[in-house]
């Protein structure tokens, strides 16, 4: 899709966690038209343009859902909590990215965030859901601690109304109450080395990541040792961070793993 420039209408914000606050957005639906996994661009300042994932699947209806951290002692942060308790109206740039969920697949779904990382999940999920409610989706989100998973109850949702779907809970800090439910499993430390301890065989499903470019390396080269197929991981990271190669061939995790 060729991106677009438009003005939106701020119809909710609301807090989900004392760092992270959801944004809806309402347009013209055809020009809101996305690819589930794309980001648009919103504008702060004449020449500051702030990327975000759209957190929604397109449904035709004009809306936009956001997921945005707020660090206060940023400036960027700091002005756009300020101008989302003001505006009426934002100025977007969409839709961009190239990881985006692909159509014509029916391999299983292997999809690994970090933090608001979740946003882009959540509308690849969306529409995997919608176009065959019976996908194999097996989805590890990773944060500080349990009170980051802004949005815990959706995965916990989605788990329990499809058989396909499986929640993996990632935190750092041990939560006060284990983390576990139908098709739930909670996991502790980094989530690279969840996925290396948790999953066997990665070989055949499609593989999606968001997250930092060190998260992203880090979860990729985990995968790799358990049959990643390069042809089928995707991040945004692989864009504007990328290195070569993007998946490191069995020999050289060998060297790796002997230096």
């Amino acid at each position: 899709m060729t991106p677009r420039t438009l003005t939106c209408l701020v119809t909710e914000v609301e807090d989900l966690n004392p760092d992270v606050f959801r944004v809806q957005l309402e347009g013209r639906a055809e020009a809101v038209a996305h690819d589930p996994g794309q980001y648009l661009e919103l504008r702060l300042a004449e020449d500051t343009w702030v990327p975000f994932s759209i957190a929604n699947a397109h449904a035709g209806d004009g809306t936009i859902e956001l997921h945005i951290q707020h660090w206060p002692e940023r400036d960027n942060s700091a002005r756009l909590r300020e101008l989302m308790q003001v505006a009426e109206r934002l100025t977007v740039r969409l839709p961009g990215g190239d990881c985006v969920l692909d159509p014509d697949s029916t391999r299983p779904l292997l999809l690994v965030a970090a933090g608001t990382g979740f946003s882009q999940m959540k509308a690849i999920i969306e529409a995997a859901l919608h176009a065959d409610p019976a996908r194999e989706i097996d989805l590890w989100w990773a944060a500080r601690e349990r009170r980051d998973l802004y949005l815990e109850r959706l995965p916990r949702e989605w788990a329990a109304g499809h058989s396909g779907v499986r929640f993996h809970a990632v935190t750092e800090v041990a939560p006060e109450e284990p983390i576990e439910g139908e098709r739930v499993q909670g996991h502790r430390g980094r989530i690279d080395q969840a996925l290396a301890t948790g999953l066997e065989d990665v070989a055949g499903h499609d593989v999606y990541v968001s997250g930092s470019p060190g998260m992203v390396y880090a979860c990729v080269d985990v995968l790799a040792s358990l049959g990643l197929e390069a042809s089928r991981v995707f991040s945004d990271v692989f864009a504007y961070a990328p290195r070569d190669p993007i998946v490191p061939t069995a020999g050289s995790l060998v060297r790796k793993g002997r230096s």
